[in-house]
Order: structure tokens, then sequence, then C-alpha cells
């Protein structure tokens, strides 16, 4: 996110070149820990509850962090929504 808000065209494939081993490692790290999560819990939908929850918790914070915006009327509703989901997967 960092290096979009300062990109310009003739760093554009200086940006992929520094991103691209970064996603793999993060792909990698992610993987890991779906197959880690699986093998501790023996259920898959847990471990996709628990990966799109913390996404779901952590990403707006980031996005004020490093932009200083507020969420508007719609991207609010959206996360009331996911939040309200993810309550009903976790105690239903």
């Amino acid at each position: 996110m960092m290096t979009s808000k300062s990109l310009s065209r003739a760093k554009n494939f200086n940006v992929f070149i520094i991103s691209f081993p970064i996603m793999v490692i993060a792909g990698a790290f992610l993987l890991s820990g779906y197959m880690f999560g699986y093998s501790n819990f023996k259920n898959i939908w847990i471990v996709s509850v628990v990966s799109i929850t913390s996404i779901l918790f952590t990403e707006p914070v980031l996005a004020y962090v490093i932009f200083q915006e507020l969420p508007t009327k719609g991207a609010l509703i959206g996360l009331i929504f996911g939040m309200i989901g993810f309550i009903f997967a976790l105690f239903y």
C-alpha cells in the first residue's frame, strides 16, 4: 500500500520486482497457516472463518492508519454485516 501512494510509470517494473518475492513468501505463509489450522481443528470452515475474520478486523484499522480515511456509509454497513456474520458463524 505504501508503494502505491508514490507510484509512477517509470517505477512499475521495480515495484513488481520488489513486491513479487514478498507476495510469494506471504502466500507460502498463508498456505502453511491453513494447513496448520486444518491439522489442528480438523475442519477447514473454522480456519476459513478465522482467516476472514482477521481480515475483517485488521483491514479497517490498517486503512485508517495508512490513509487516514474513515469508511463511507456503504463500507460501514458492509463492515457491520460482516461482523454480524462472523458472530453467527461462531456461535450458531
